[in-house]
């Protein structure tokens, strides 16, 4: 049978769903405001039964009402869900966890540790709350937003992380997984080429994403599904949906490929509806689950494109997959302490863990999803002057960028605060000019000692005037740049006494 009509049968099968969730009283598009309160309630039935039962753990264990680290003992669900109090008007609460992290948590320990979520969920999570510290009542120092104490807390926690390859053998250079998609090990490569080009202004990685977008729209896009292919050949290797890769329609949203993004929405929201959830990998000829891989944990990538997309087009198709999504957690996952990942789609058996991310990014993205006026969705129209050492910073006037963990950064806080690193680089290249000059002199003495009276160089330029000195700099910033991806030569040991580590050595 051909494999765009297995494609057919599958998409038949999955319209058939096995969970609805209520419409409006009218048969109309589901109450916003109905949905945001029974949003708001979960996230508090979850935050709380964390806080009751397995602070200071990373995360709750809801089946047995306790606590167990994860990700390297940092309170990751209190650091992960700080933003979110804020974006559901909590100030108080955030305000006190923002003193209660600062009191309790130590990133020098010794543990083992995920770079990747370390750096999403701990590093993203501290440098959001940062930002959106003044906006919440927190009293901030002189040199905010360029300086404070959560953001000293997450350099502290950065500089922990060493660089590490995922697929790569990091000695050869060669890959080790020939499978190229749009899902695990890659998504938050496209989605940062994507965002790191709006939120840094960078036109280089929006052209890179966009020829990586033709690789993928002529070798993986199949009936607007994202197959997975051999990397070399192009052959169709897992005709297979994996449940991160619903973060893609969001992204093209961001780019305004717009028709795209709806028609692969609704192929994998029919997934959602089959289900009332998405399995990690589906099948999409046979229609169906994958085996061992039947489980959902609360993921929240297919709510993260829906909220996009409604901001861009006002579809009320998306917010009946919020609707639907709020009734299938709450019927099959909650608990009495929280909410518990779905270990099997089929027959809704659960699994005794919260991951944090379910308060970072489920239940944020669902709850903005509902919440048109919500200060995240500011189209510029109220902001904050704020004054530094620097100078005049206008912040909050919208635009937030969300990391691949839902953090909300504010990009005008970069621009503000890049005023001191030129200043900083004004003063090092003062600095350098000063050691060179003193140099010379030095070696000039020298000759003179040797070999009779002193005499000028004959190379001019040595005192630049203002002219030459702007040009001498850029040369020298020219000659100093190395490819982005390059490490500094500097061995292995060194780095580790400089910067610590997370991973322990066993051998």
């Amino acid at each position: 049978m051909p494999f765009r009509l297995l494609i057919s049968l599958g998409l038949l099968c999955a319209l058939l769903p096995l969970h609805h969730g209520a419409p409006g009283p009218d048969g109309s598009a589901p109450d916003p405001a109905h949905y945001r309160e029974r949003v708001k309630a979960m996230f508090y039935h979850a935050y709380d039964s964390y806080l009751e039962n397995a602070f200071p753990f990373d995360e709750l264990r809801p089946l047995t009402c306790d606590g167990h680290d994860t990700w390297g003992s940092f309170s990751l669900t209190l650091i992960d869900a700080l933003d979110t109090l804020l974006i559901l008007g909590n100030v108080s609460e955030f305000q006190r966890v923002v003193e209660v992290l600062q009191d309790n948590v130590d990133f020098d320990i010794d543990v083992n540790a995920s770079v990747f979520e370390t750096n999403i969920r701990v590093v993203g999570g501290l440098l959001s709350a940062h930002l959106l510290s003044k906006k919440a009542g927190v009293e901030v120092e002189a040199g905010w937003p360029c300086s404070g104490p959560l953001l000293r807390m997450a350099e502290e926690a950065a500089r922990k992380l060493l660089p590490v390859g995922n697929h790569i053998d990091v000695l050869t250079g060669k890959w080790v997984a020939q499978d190229a998609g749009i899902g695990a090990g890659v998504d938050s490569y496209f989605e940062y080429l994507v965002k790191g080009a709006i939120l840094l202004q960078d036109k280089k990685l929006m052209a890179m994403f966009l020829e990586y977008n033709k690789a993928i729209r002529n070798y993986t896009r199949f009936d607007d599904w994202y197959l997975w292919v051999q990397m070399y050949k192009g052959t169709v290797s897992m005709p297979v949906f994996q449940s991160l890769e619903a973060y893609w329609p969001g992204l093209q949203s961001l780019i305004g490929d717009i028709d795209n993004a709806m028609r692969t929405f609704l192929n994998y929201y029919t997934v959602w509806k089959q289900f009332g959830g998405l399995p990690e990998f589906y099948n999409i000829p046979q229609g169906y689950t994958v085996e061992k891989r039947e489980g959902y944990p609360l993921r929240p990538e297919l709510i993260e494109s829906a909220m996009y997309l409604y901001r861009a087009t006002g579809d009320p198709t998306l917010l009946e997959l919020g609707r639907d999504a709020v009734e299938s957690i709450e019927k099959i996952s909650k608990v009495e302490c929280g909410f518990a990942t779905i270990k099997d789609l089929r027959d809704h058996k659960l699994d005794n863990r919260m991951e944090s991310f379910f308060l970072a990014e489920t239940v944020k993205y669902l709850y903005l999803l509902f919440d048109p006026t919500n200060f995240i969705h500011n189209n510029g129209s109220t902001f904050d002057t704020v004054i530094t050492p620097y100078g005049e910073c206008i912040l909050g006037a919208g635009g937030y960028i969300f990391n691949t963990e839902a953090h909300p950064i504010d990009p005008a806080a970069l621009h503000c605060c890049q005023r001191l690193k030129e200043e900083q680089w004004e003063v090092e290249d003062l600095m350098r000019e000063f050691y060179s000059l003193k140099r010379n002199r030095s070696k000039f003495q020298k000759k003179t000692m040797s070999s009779g009276p002193w005499e000028p160089p004959t190379r001019p330029g040595i005192l630049l005037s203002p002219e030459n000195h702007d040009q001498a700099r850029e040369r020298k910033r020219a000659k100093q740049k190395v490819p982005l991806l390059s490490c500094p030569s500097q061995p292995f040991t060194s780095k580790l006494a400089l910067l610590g580590q997370v991973f322990l050595d066993s051998s």
